[in-house]
């Protein structure tokens, strides 16, 4: 096996488009944790990168339907992942983002070394153009009727009720998402590059050379080159992204899969002068984490970008795990079908081991697997507190009972004291192979056999009946109970790093580095040791309960909108009862009503509160006339702050509701006349 000197770790970027959830987690970014632990206790030279994917069609589809720009979206959505992935312990050298300068110019200059050593080409297509908004259309910007299923409501790449990948041409009935309109095919230029010319190289790198490769990935990766490869579209006509760097390329920019991988090396650039050693030296092992949707563009293309640059290393394995579904059912970001990491930190203050041991327990390495509450809740309870936290709190209060908290001198050691420990070393190197073999779920299940191993020995020995006749002899098992205690914290540390370092605390020692595992004077005689504390709690019915309830909320109103009720938003973030209290509700009545020139949707009306005589611009001119107003009561946010449009300042809003089924905005009057100025509250 060759020997490396340092390791540069990728995991792929999560778009900015949304939170992260489980199946991010157990597909990509937990693995990838536990490989970067164990590397830095062994040692090693490591560096692992990551950061927030923030172009693409998704971010700008998410900007247009909340009313904001694509950078307020990313923002919001890079600050909630990368908060609660330090609140999860995921542990990167560094998360970046795609919107950095740094990776403006890195991924620019990529494209223009590639560019002028003619590794593109140029090529022009027909493409879906909308006319009304005068842009061409991304697949995304493209719905319409599923060939398949006849959903309505397919995109122009995919079919999110049946699962179907589309082009947008597929589609039955194609109209702009941005104006509602047919769209109409039109020419435009794009930069390929030519996959088919790196077929032959691609073939020798993998199937010759990377047979190791896990099944999934070396199957998929064959499979596409036994298919015959392409050429692919670097450039994408959009106004959000990094603009192509060359003459004659207006208003197109760097296709997302081509910026985002070179995101690995502008992140690398960011956190290290010496980032080149990481990227163009042959001793160094690069390895991408990524989930299976993510294969092609880690092993045919983004090689294929390196191998046409030149002076870049290739990835030495890109362990691909596949998709964790949730209660039985695809988890789905548009569906809001997802236990969210940044929810799940709220839930569970102070649990994210719980989580992470699931979720590496139920890993997706080698076929598509289900979280269950009810399976998260049994995991907890039955192996966490059962076994790792049983075994730890028997061994040290069980000291501090019989020896005031010091460890007792280890005396004569009888045959099965040797066989038990003898299994450290044994365990030790069963999990180093199944780690540095990507096997997670082998390699936890090494980890916890050491607590196994530790309950066995006490519940054998039975300290607390020898006490009375033998304390010599209870001095001897708790010293090897301790001892084993200690390669506990050392073994886990990868997978549950705040229990691990619980442990440590409780011990009233340092971390300990790889290279002690499986050593058995890890705790000196003498030493004192810590407080004992619970290291986990059992998870009631009534927690598993709440989550399940949540979940059934998400797929009743999923059932709702896929039936045809439309669109019901989920319940926004609480607010407090003095957050409410700001709120200034009016019922008022419009006294006159008038459309604003040169405006399709908005009307000046002329509004009794009760408390004044104000004016208000509504955007609601195409589902009411100014004659269906007047006279007519309505609910007023009165203290809104002015703001003027249209040359009318405008004081307050009025309430609509936005019906899901037909999005046709509906005025909220009270039922029965009420005298003007009433509050509600």
């Amino acid at each position: 096996m060759k020997k490396y000197n340092r390791y540069l770790v990728t995991s792929a970027l999560p778009y900015a488009n949304g939170p992260v959830h489980i199946g991010h987690l157990a597909g990509v970014y937990v693995p990838a944790d536990i490989y970067v632990r164990y590397l830095r206790l062994k040692g090693e030279d490591v560096v692992w990168v990551c950061g927030s994917d923030e172009h693409g069609v998704p971010i700008t589809l998410k900007a247009r339907a909340e009313g904001v720009t694509p950078q307020d979206i990313v923002d919001k959505y890079h600050n909630i992942i990368k908060t609660s992935f330090e609140e999860f312990g995921i542990s990167f050298d560094i998360y970046s983002r795609t919107t950095s300068p740094v990776h403006y110019k890195t991924a620019s200059d990529f494209f223009r070394v590639m560019y002028d050593k003619g590794k593109f080409i140029e090529q022009t297509s027909m493409q879906f153009y909308d006319e009304e908004a005068k842009v061409f259309l991304a697949d995304r910007y493209i719905m319409g009727t599923c060939p398949h299923c006849q959903n309505d409501r397919a995109y122009g790449d995919q079919c999110e009720k049946c699962g179907s990948t589309l082009n947008a041409t597929d589609l039955i009935n194609p109209r702009s998402t941005i104006t509602g309109s047919a769209p109409v095919m039109k020419e435009t230029k794009h930069w390929y590059l030519p996959l088919d010319k790196y077929e032959q190289f691609l073939r020798e790198w993998i199937l010759d050379g990377h047979k190791e490769w896990k099944a999934n990935v070396y199957g998929q990766c064959k499979s596409w080159l036994d298919l015959g490869l392409q050429p692919r579209a670097v450039s994408r006509d959009l106004d959000w992204g990094i603009p192509v760097p060359v003459e004659g390329a207006e208003g197109k920019v760097l296709y997302v899969w081509f910026d985002a991988p070179i995101g690995y090396i502008s992140a690398t650039k960011e956190l290290t002068p010496d980032w080149e050693k990481y990227w163009k030296r042959e001793d160094t092992k690069m390895v991408h984490f990524i989930g299976k949707d993510n294969i092609v563009f880690h092993c045919i293309v983004f090689p294929s970008m390196l191998k046409a640059h030149g002076g870049f290393i290739l990835p030495d394995n890109v362990p691909a795990n596949e998709f964790l579904n949730l209660e039985g059912d695809k988890i789905s970001t548009s569906r809001n079908w997802a236990v969210w990491l940044h929810e799940y930190l709220e839930d569970f203050p102070g649990k994210q081991d719980m989580l992470r041991y699931v979720l590496c327990a139920n890993a997706p390495e080698t076929k598509d697997n289900d979280f269950t509450w009810k399976d998260f809740q049994s995991r907890v309870n039955n192996e966490l507190v059962a076994v790792l936290g049983n075994f730890v709190n028997r061994a040290l209060v069980l000291t501090q009972k019989y020896f005031e908290g010091q460890v007792p001198a280890c005396g004569q050691l009888t045959d099965y004291d040797r066989d038990i420990l003898g299994e450290l070393p044994q365990l030790r190197s069963s999990l180093e192979e199944n780690i540095e073999n990507y096997r997670f779920r082998e390699a936890l299940k090494d980890a916890m056999s050491i607590a196994r191993l530790g309950n066995k020995y006490l519940a054998d020995t039975e300290p607390w009946k020898v006490v009375k006749s033998d304390p010599d002899r209870v001095a001897t098992i708790l010293n090897v109970a301790l001892q084993i205690t200690a390669n506990l914290a050392i073994a886990i540390e990868p997978f549950m790093p705040f229990t691990s370092a619980k442990i440590l605390k409780m011990l009233n020692i340092e971390s300990f580095g790889w290279q002690h595992l499986g050593r058995t004077d890890l705790m000196a005689a003498g030493h004192q040791i810590g407080t004992p504390e619970l290291l986990f709690e059992k998870v009631d019915d009534s927690v598993i309960e709440k989550q399940l309830q949540k979940l059934a909320d998400t797929r009743k109103r999923n059932q709702v909108e896929e039936s045809g009720g439309g669109k019901i938003e989920p319940q926004k973030d609480t607010i407090s009862f003095e957050d409410f209290g700001t709120m200034d509700i009016r019922v008022s009545t419009v006294l006159a009503a008038e459309k604003i020139a040169k405006t399709k949707k908005l009307l000046k009306l002329t509004i009794d509160t009760g408390i004044d005589t104000r004016e208000i611009v509504s955007g609601i001119a195409e589902y009411y006339t100014p004659e269906e107003l007047v006279g007519r009561q309505v609910l007023v946010l009165v203290n809104l702050a002015p703001r003027e449009l249209k040359g009318v300042m405008s004081q307050g809003m009025i309430l609509m509701a936005s019906d899901p089924a037909t999005g046709k905005l509906v005025l909220a009057s009270p039922v029965d006349k009420v005298k003007n100025g009433a509050t509600i509250g």
